[in-house]
């Protein structure tokens, strides 16, 4: 387990696309998903975003505001590096500090309380506030109509795979950004995997 952590809010909230990403599979091995702790969390002072035309969201800071998110404790320094690469130039990874959350009350009446306060790294947005749009972002929408173009399998990812590999030849912009199950981002993660597969094997 390593001793790293970080707060996701966009796509990576969705553990398939997280263990895709660090794993190079959705469905990582149980030992590998038994590396990671995941908590709900909160982020004060900054704000979630849509990315215009894209899939997936930003965050930069505002003060008063706060974003949703999870808590990943038990990355390595190699995942970190792997997060770095799919999440590329249009983010700057940061230390913030974010508080976990916990449900409290009957089961019929459940509410979040925030709880104490853990220092993490995510990934606010660098390329410029043109390209937001000002409406929050949808987790649920993305796990539904898109995620299947980020990980694959199934009928309608198969879709979802085929419409970003189009845009892709046709020179549209990617939805996905690189980061789709057969885009550049992912592509370069998957080398880097193989590298460290050979490597490992020397």
């Amino acid at each position: 387990m390593g001793d790293r952590s970080a707060f996701f809010y966009g796509t990576l909230m969705a553990p398939p696309v997280l263990h895709r990403v660090i794993h190079g599979s959705p469905h990582p091995e149980p030992w590998q998903a038994s590396l990671l702790t995941i908590h709900p969390a909160v982020l004060h002072d900054h704000c979630r975003h849509r990315v215009r035309n894209c899939d997936y969201p930003a965050i930069t800071a505002e003060s008063g505001s706060t974003v949703r998110g999870t808590f990943v404790k038990g990355l390595t320094d190699g995942d970190i590096w792997r997060l770095d690469i799919f999440e590329g130039d249009e983010y700057a990874r940061q230390e913030v500090r974010v508080r976990l959350l916990s449900e409290v009350g009957e089961e019929s009446e459940k509410e979040e309380e925030e709880r104490e306060m853990v220092e993490a790294e995510t990934y606010v947005w660098v390329a410029g506030k043109g390209n937001l749009e000002t409406g929050e972002w949808d987790f649920e929408g993305f796990r539904r109509e898109k995620m299947g173009a980020w990980v694959g399998g199934g009928d309608v990812a198969d879709e979802g795979i085929t419409e970003v590999d189009e845009a892709v030849r046709a020179q549209k912009r990617d939805p996905t950004g690189g980061r789709g199950l057969h885009g550049k981002i992912s592509n370069q993660l998957a080398g880097a995997k193989e590298r460290e597969v050979l490597e490992s094997a020397v």
